[in-house]
């Protein structure tokens, strides 16, 4: 982003970002949902044959995997429309929305997988193709690796928590796929009950996920920041010549778009224009210096009036002139 462009330009440089962002985004979410699927239904397809609870339980989560790519995609599409008069700041949180389908998704699995697990502990059945179903357990690892690798990779380049989290999430569906191999081994030893043993096990592991993944989508709603970035750009506004205080530092996430809100003190002296030019030299640096920044809004404080104390509604009824006048005519 050249330093040259004026703040129209500016915005709309950004929005082209955000737009690409996401049309990339989806790319990635329509060609690991493709992988998703030829890997579940290779593994459905045996467990047909095979009587596996363990890889009935695996080959249920990965559809259900499968399936959260797709209120994904419809999150990445929605927050690609402009905003408008109704939803000033874009549909961004769609993203968030989408999140909690998700976690549906993977509690109703567990639900599914272990529903199946101890039906097949009440009413034991004989495992057949042993040697397939273990190939089946390989594939199913195989697959999830393939896609949450490419997943956890874009999603670092992209700015998107939710797909790096659904990337993680793949990976840990990759070594339950690992675990059907126990209950072949099982069963293959002389112990059948330990394969729905294993798909209980599975049934564990998916709700731990789901609880992870819970907490990372309700932080996110909740308007939660790693207090890391909110550190990182203090010390980038800081760096600007003319300010001489930063405070009232905020951020949020927006689907994959962070927005920031900051207060920077400058000598009292100045003009109006000078202190809009550093207001916008702070803008202009964070959007450089930190990824995914969608939007910086700067408010600019005298450096004798700077801080957040100097900004409630006590202090503004003290410091505002007229207010005893509005304040009489309100109550009056």
């Amino acid at each position: 982003m050249a330093k040259g462009l004026n703040p129209a330009d500016r915005t709309d440089r950004v929005r082209e970002q955000q737009e690409d962002r996401s049309k990339q985004a989806t790319r990635v979410l329509l060609v690991s949902l493709a992988g998703m699927l030829l890997t579940a239904c290779v593994q459905a397809v045996i467990c047909f044959y095979s009587g596996s609870a363990a890889l009935l339980a695996d080959t249920i989560h990965n559809f259900g995997d499968a399936l959260t790519s797709i209120p994904l995609w419809v999150a990445f599409a929605l927050s690609r429309r402009p905003p408008s008069k109704r939803f000033p700041y874009g549909l961004g949180r769609t993203e968030d929305l989408a999140g909690l389908f998700i976690v549906a998704v993977i509690v109703t699995s567990a639900g599914l997988a272990g529903y199946q697990s101890i039906e097949r502990l009440l009413h034991p059945s004989t495992q057949t193709h042993l040697g397939v179903t273990a190939a089946a357990a390989l594939i199913g690892f195989a697959g999830n690796e393939v896609v949450a690798g490419y997943r956890i990779r874009m999603g670092k380049r992209l700015g998107s928590a939710a797909l790096v989290a659904d990337g993680q999430h793949a990976r840990m569906d990759g070594i339950t796929s690992l675990a059907v191999l126990a209950g072949v081994a099982g069963a293959w030893l002389g112990y059948p009950l330990l394969d729905p043993l294993v798909g209980l096990g599975i049934t564990v592991m998916i709700l731990f996920i789901g609880w992870d993944s819970a907490k990372l989508v309700f932080t996110r709603m909740l308007d939660g920041i790693e207090p890391e970035t909110l550190d990182r750009v203090a010390r980038i506004a800081a760096t600007v010549t003319g300010v001489r205080g930063v405070s009232e530092v905020k951020a949020r996430w927006s689907g994959h778009v962070l927005r920031i809100e900051l207060s920077v003190a400058v000598a009292t002296e100045l003009s109006v224009r000078d202190g809009h030019r550093i207001a916008q030299e702070v803008n202009h640096v964070l959007l450089h210096e930190l990824e995914h920044v969608g939007t910086v809004y700067v408010h600019i404080d005298p450096e004798e009036t700077s801080g957040p104390e100097f900004h409630t509604h006590e202090m503004l009824d003290r410091s505002c002139p007229g207010a005893a006048a509005l304040l009489e005519r309100v109550s009056g």
